[in-house]
């Protein structure tokens, strides 16, 4: 048994909040700047060349890469190894947002209540999603989500008639949908299967798999590939003024569900779809 204190856990979550929201994960800024490589359209080579720029300002000036910088998702894989001594992991992971959302000068965008709207002023509670693992370590990963694109995400409870093509249809159509009120080129995010909760978690995790790898079955793997080549032929582009790159990539993750239904969830991030992970 391995003892960790929550004051390791919470200056973690501090480092992640700011890293997260100032430097793009390595695979992302490779996509936006091969998509400026490669897109045709000069206004939106135009574009793209544009916020290649400003995540290189971001990270030379140690500023946010975008001025929502959302709210503080948190994935928490617990090793069942490890003992958390000197209070509660949700305690620790608030205290850690909030004090990387105000020693980062980063803004500070959730209310306290979802209908009076009162401002919590230090970005707290965090969206945590906690499961225990082999070992004795602790991977932690926050996943800051701007509200531009969440708001332009969908849910859908199929049933199982459901087949391979009115998937792709629905994340299409997602993507249609969002327009540019998602800060194009997106990032997809799709969980397929579970439950109503659980198909928008598996949605949201896949926005963390790094863009360069595919769902380990060909199946999946494939439908990632007919789903961007879906979404890129709807002509939005950046920003949404046309081009070859509507979406930098989509990313499905599957769970075992009933044989009454088939849930799937798309969870839209944008150009910006951020993500820092460490383990402790």
């Amino acid at each position: 048994m391995r003892t960790i204190n929550v004051s390791m856990i919470e200056e973690a979550i501090r480092s992640l909040c700011i890293e997260a929201n100032r430097r793009l994960s390595p695979d992302v800024k490779e996509a936006v700047c091969n998509a400026a490589d490669k897109e045709t359209s000069p206004l939106g080579k135009d574009i793209m060349i544009a916020l290649c720029e400003n995540m290189s300002a971001a990270e030379r000036l140690e500023l946010p890469v975008c001025q929502d910088t959302g709210m503080a998702v948190v994935f928490a894989q617990v090793g069942q190894e490890v003992h958390i001594e000197g209070g509660l992991l949700s305690d620790a992971v608030n205290r850690g947002v909030s004090r990387g959302y105000l020693d980062g000068l980063l803004r500070c965008s959730v209310v306290s209540d979802p209908l009076r709207r009162v401002n919590a002023n230090d970005n707290t509670p965090a969206v945590l999603h906690t499961c225990l693992t082999a070992g004795d370590r602790i991977k932690l990963t926050v996943a800051p989500k701007g509200f531009g694109s969440e708001n332009m995400s969908k849910l859908r409870m199929f049933t199982p008639a459901a087949n391979y093509e009115d998937i792709l249809n629905f994340i299409r159509d997602t993507a249609k949908a969002a327009g540019s009120n998602a800060c194009p080129p997106m990032v997809l995010g799709v969980g397929i299967g579970g439950d109503f909760e659980m198909c928008a978690i598996l949605a949201k995790r896949a926005l963390c798999r790094p863009l360069n790898l595919h769902n380990p079955d060909p199946y999946y793997a494939q439908m990632e590939c007919d789903a961007l080549e879906a979404v890129n032929a709807l002509d939005i582009g950046p920003q949404g003024f046309g081009g070859l790159f509507t979406a930098l990539g989509v990313a499905i993750e599957t769970y075992p569900t009933h044989i009454a239904g088939l849930p799937v969830a798309v969870n839209v991030g944008c150009h910006v779809t951020r993500h820092a992970s460490c383990e402790i």
